[in-house]
């Protein structure tokens, strides 16, 4: 464990809503919601009335009638969030991205060149506002995970350094939600015991948490609730799984459209695999389903394979057994995602061996989206249909 407070966690705030802000006066100090069927982001001056990312347009609307709407502009986010993650690199040697839009840095070693943590983070929001124009939060603590709820307790807009004398008298009086892990249903479980902040969690023993929670969650919580969490800031760690889903909204969707809305998820998906020479052995389908509850299905691969024909014929399979699920609740979202991934140095090699024609197609559409963009060339299925957004993200 750190004997100090220098991690940083870094999280530009309301990502989307602020690059709109930036990038039009007219729309700064005003409610903006990025998407109109779903809400992508919202500006703070929209959640002020309620609105939150993920929630239907319609909702929105009704609770901040005023809002000024505007269509997403993925490739303008995109840029943002490379020039933010320059400023990340320029500041530590050390810097683990989340997300596009968050990272921690790593500053212990740093005091004698670049002074005290703090000193160091009011320099990184300095830099950010002036050099991406956008309004960035940092915490500052111990560890990881103090860092990460120091953040979210200082936005918008702030900063906020955990002492390591004060950490427990910070963190005790928090809400159990902001444990990492405790989503709905946990929090749910604990409140219906009596348990409302992390500092009654702490109290109980680690075999009670067990018991209530199960062996992994019980400990993480235990751990958590003390500040323990020795993870270190991984720079360049690849991923372990990699995904996309699409939202539908309530309107009925035949199986024929959901089969198209899994063609492009798995298109992209394999696109990514092959771009990142990597192969995946597990296919995961998730869904959630119009009365919001949620599904989860996967199969393993008998060899781990980039190819899209037989993710797309595993993830079909999975569809299939869920469809009576769907046609009697209607469907919501379907996401994929690939798991156990491996690295493959040798996918070029392996093209001519593994399903030639599906093979040779898979090259042809990268090749050719990679000279002339992904819309230049598409599967026949997904022609005239909308295929959703491409949301930017770090790289795989």
């Amino acid at each position: 464990m750190p004997d100090e407070a220098a991690i940083l966690h870094a999280d530009l705030d309301s990502f989307y809503a602020s690059v709109e802000q930036r990038d039009d006066r007219r729309l700064r100090g005003r409610p903006v919601i990025v998407g109109g069927g779903v809400v992508l982001a919202a500006s703070y001056e929209a959640k002020a009335y309620g609105v939150r990312t993920a929630m239907g347009g319609a909702q929105a609307r009704r609770l901040c009638p005023h809002a000024v709407v505007v269509p997403p502009r993925m490739s303008a986010y995109s840029e943002a969030s490379k020039a933010a993650f320059e400023v990340f690199r320029e500041t530590a040697p050390r810097v683990e991205g989340l997300s596009i839009d968050e990272a921690f840095l790593d500053v212990r070693g740093m005091r004698r060149i670049a002074g005290a943590p703090r000193d160091i983070a009011a320099r990184l929001r300095r830099e950010v506002r002036e050099h991406v124009g956008l309004p960035i939060t940092v915490g500052v603590a111990r560890t990881k995970f103090l860092a990460k709820v120091a953040s979210a307790v200082a936005k918008p807009d702030g900063l906020l350094v955990v002492p390591t004398e004060g950490e427990l008298a910070f963190l005790h009086p928090l809400p159990v939600e902001r444990l990492w892990g405790v989503g709905p249903v946990t929090a749910a479980n604990l409140r219906d015991v009596g348990l409302t902040t992390v500092g009654e969690v702490a109290q109980l023993a680690e075999a009670t948490l067990v018991a209530m929670l199960g062996r992994a969650s019980g400990r993480h919580l235990h751990a958590l609730a003390h500040n323990r969490d020795p993870r270190p800031v991984h720079v360049g760690r690849r991923r372990r799984s990699m995904g996309s889903q699409r939202a539908l909204g309530r309107r009925p969707r035949s199986a024929e459209d959901l089969d198209a809305i899994l063609v492009g998820l798995v298109d992209r998906l394999g696109r990514r695999l092959r771009a990142a020479r990597r192969v995946c052995r597990t296919v995961v389908l998730r869904l959630r389903f119009g009365d919001f509850s949620r599904a989860t299905r996967s199969h393993t691969l008998p060899e781990a394979t980039s190819h899209t024909t037989p993710i797309l014929a595993t993830a079909r399979g999975l569809l299939a057994a869920a469809m009576p699920a769907i046609e009697h609740q209607g469907i919501t979202l379907v996401g994929v995602s690939l798991g156990s991934l491996e690295n493959d140095e040798y996918v070029q090699l392996a093209l001519p061996f593994e399903s030639e024609r599906a093979s040779a197609l898979d090259a042809t559409l990268d090749v050719v989206r990679d000279r002339f963009g992904s819309d230049a060339i598409t599967r026949a299925v997904l022609l005239g249909r909308d295929q959703g957004l491409t949301v930017p993200l770090l790289p795989d």
